[in-house]
């Protein structure tokens, strides 16, 4: 090819070949804007997903505990029911024993028994009275006796701890 030849290319004029290669700039940053969208929804959905997850995996874990809380209040009555002649018994500590490893293994699930002891002050976010001393005076609502243990699950109520209150 000689020196005063020209390719069809060169033959477009210099604001042809300008304005194309802007519209390919502008189509470019239009493809990379879309692009980063797309990656922040698509970390947005992954982080919503991963919550969700942690969401059932609790949830599934709190109604598994759930079932379980009749088991723990039968074993807990046989431990405090335990005759006076048989509180030396092997076999009786053994059941005290299984007590302390299962309050142990429901601490290490996260669920906490609701504090119910006598004189406690009543609080009705954690307990449920069932009973009420009508004939009893003062200014503070306190527990006076514990009837069913109530536990705590990763900060929320499982089961509210079921209580006669009195006034103090």
């Amino acid at each position: 090819m000689a020196k005063d030849e020209t390719t069809p290319q060169d033959a477009q004029p210099k604001s042809d070949k300008k304005s194309k290669k802007q519209n390919l700039q502008l189509h470019v940053d239009e493809l990379t804007t879309d692009l980063q969208r797309i990656r922040a929804d698509f970390e947005n959905y992954r982080r919503r997903t991963e919550a969700d997850k942690a969401s059932v995996y609790q949830h599934g874990q709190a109604a598994a505990v759930k079932q379980l809380l009749p088991v723990i209040d039968t074993i807990e009555r046989a431990i405090t029911h335990v005759p006076e002649d048989l509180v030396d018994n092997k076999w009786a500590q053994g059941i005290i024993g299984l007590g302390k490893n299962l309050q142990k293994s429901l601490a290490s699930l996260n669920l906490e028994r609701i504090d119910a002891k006598p004189g406690a002050v009543f609080n009705p976010e954690l307990h449920e009275a069932v009973q009420f001393d009508e004939d009893a005076e003062g200014e503070t609502e306190v527990i006076a006796e514990e009837l069913q243990a109530g536990y705590v699950y990763g900060g929320s109520p499982l089961r509210h701890a079921m209580v006669k209150v009195t006034r103090k």
